[in-house]
């Protein structure tokens, strides 16, 4: 027994323990946020706009909109569980300058952001953009989709924005959507919104032409819910887990109904409309996973406040009507995490 471990004594010394390393797993954090009517202070006389100035009756201050980017890049953080998130699609930015604002004189400026962004012929003048970390995420291209209509339904809406960068080994494309609002009745505005996601859907059925596999990712405020046809029947966005169709749409948002009720109140009701959607190809990657006990609807408390009316909880918004109220959006941010090896 002696002789047995000393020859068990030399062999450890010849050959000792190798360890082999272990891959670092990286997560990067997708947030889209309908940040609601995050305007300058100034009236731009193409657009109506002339409500959000310091003369009008909302008396929209320079003090006002600095708190709010402070309150936006708060919920930008704590979304990304203290990490400054690597994408960020946002709705209801007036213009670049705002975007700028955003990145440049919050903590925000610590990371290097790209910004895409494209005026729209929105009236209101309220855009869609996607802010891109330089350092973790690689641009490739991006286009800006149009969406209008002429004849019964004629309108013109904001852009959907269509961003391709790639993260990690693979490439991803992302669009960024702000849907036809119910503004007017749902069903005086339920056209508009199937109109604009056969729109959407003719730019995924070109991506997917090129490549049936292509990784996507939609993320945006649809005005909508995800039983409603324009997602069920004319983008074809099913329900998580979906099928084994490698050219389905499958909706993320499905999954989080049951740790949150929505992402917007109306009249004591939650609703979910500020969605995630992904490709098949990009939910069952191998080496780009989607980490869904990380991602989801961020009810953060700061984000909420008690409702009287109907009980229960609603969003912290900036306006109660015209009445400044000192919150944040009429809306909940979304999160989607993924994670590469």
């Amino acid at each position: 027994m002696k002789g047995f471990l000393q020859w068990i004594l030399i062999l450890v010394t010849i050959f000792p323990v190798v360890h082999f390393p272990v891959e670092a797993q990286t997560n990067y954090n997708i947030v889209f946020y309908n940040v609601e009517n995050l305007f300058d202070t100034w009236d731009d006389p193409l657009t109506a706009d002339e409500e959000f100035t310091p003369q009008n009756e909302r008396h929209w201050t320079k003090q006002r909109f600095d708190d709010k980017i402070k309150m936006i890049y708060k919920t930008l953080i704590t979304a990304g569980k203290g990490q400054f998130p690597d994408i960020i699609g946002l709705a209801e930015v007036e213009n670049l300058w705002v975007i700028e604002q955003l990145i440049t004189k919050t903590p925000l400026n610590k990371v290097p952001y790209g910004i895409i962004h494209r005026e729209s012929p929105d009236p209101r003048g309220i855009d869609v953009a996607l802010l891109y970390r330089k350092d973790k995420v690689k641009p490739i291209d991006y286009e800006h989709i149009p969406v209008s209509h002429e004849g019964k339904y004629e309108f013109k809406t904001r852009d959907i924005l269509h961003f391709t960068g790639e993260i990690g080994d693979e490439q991803i494309h992302f669009f960024v959507n702000h849907w036809p609002s119910r503004s007017g009745g749902y069903i005086e505005t339920k056209e508009k919104r199937d109109i604009t996601a056969e729109i959407l859907r003719h730019s995924i059925d070109s991506l997917f032409s090129i490549n049936p596999i292509a990784n996507i990712l939609i993320m945006g405020d649809f005005n909508a819910t995800p039983k409603e046809k324009c997602f069920t029947a004319i983008l074809k966005a099913i329900p998580y887990p979906g099928d084994n169709d490698s050219s389905s749409l499958i909706n993320l948002s499905t999954l989080w109904t049951k740790q949150a009720e929505g992402t917007i109140r109306n009249g004591g009701q939650w609703e979910l409309f500020d969605q995630m959607i992904c490709s098949k190809n990009l939910l069952s990657n191998p080496t780009l996973n989607i980490v869904t006990e990380q991602s989801g609807i961020c009810n953060f408390d700061f984000l909420l406040e008690p409702d009287p009316t109907f009980l229960g909880k609603k969003p912290f918004r900036t306006y109660m009507g015209p009445i400044y109220h000192g919150g944040i959006s009429d809306h909940l941010p979304v999160k989607i995490c993924l994670s590469t090896k």
